[in-house]
């Protein structure tokens, strides 16, 4: 039995599309569209206190946001930050019809039971590639936060720590999952 190839979507058929009737938000990941479900009330919360303190640790040094789109390679790709912080710099050199071009610097995944091993492995890797100086795996179940860093360098931050900001200040990871 022969099968029919899938044809991999551009970006700009993605950006023709109507945006999902559920709440979610439609990603383009590698060419295939993907519909994301909107967040639980516990992961919506955990993206909030996240965008709070980066805000205030980043001043003006950035923007911070949840649910920033941004497009880590020219074509074929379209995906979202649960929070990220990009650049004063970038931030405006991105035009106001346009899109981050390349991943934040700062990009933070907080995990769904949705969320394969496999995803977060290729979102950590293309985002560390495009721009990404570090990139944050946040576990609400084990209240722990992962930091990947463009150096291939790791660190888990759990009870009792603090996250350095490396546009300066810190975390304390309690105050994530309090």
């Amino acid at each position: 039995m022969a099968s029919t190839p899938t044809r991999l979507m551009t970006f700009a058929e993605f950006e023709q599309l109507p945006d999902p009737v559920d709440g979610g938000r439609n990603e383009l990941r590698h060419g295939e569209l993907i519909v994301v479900a909107p967040p639980k009330h516990d992961h919506y919360r955990v993206q909030q206190r996240l965008r709070r303190f980066l805000e205030q640790s980043a001043g003006d040094a950035g923007e911070v946001g949840t649910e920033m789109g941004f497009r880590p390679l020219p074509d074929r790709e379209y995906w979202y930050a649960d929070v990220a912080f990009l650049s004063r710099q970038r931030w405006d050199e991105t035009p106001g019809r346009g899109n981050v071009q390349g991943a934040p610097e700062l990009v933070v995944e907080v995990l769904s039971p949705s969320n394969t091993a496999a995803e977060i492995r290729d979102k950590k890797k293309l985002c560390l590639e495009s721009g990404a100086q570090e990139f944050w795996v946040v576990d609400i179940e084990l209240r722990e936060v992962e930091v990947f860093m463009r150096d291939g360098r790791s660190m888990t931050y759990g009870s009792g720590q603090e996250i350095p900001l490396f546009f300066g200040g810190s975390i304390a990871v309690d105050a994530i999952f309090s």
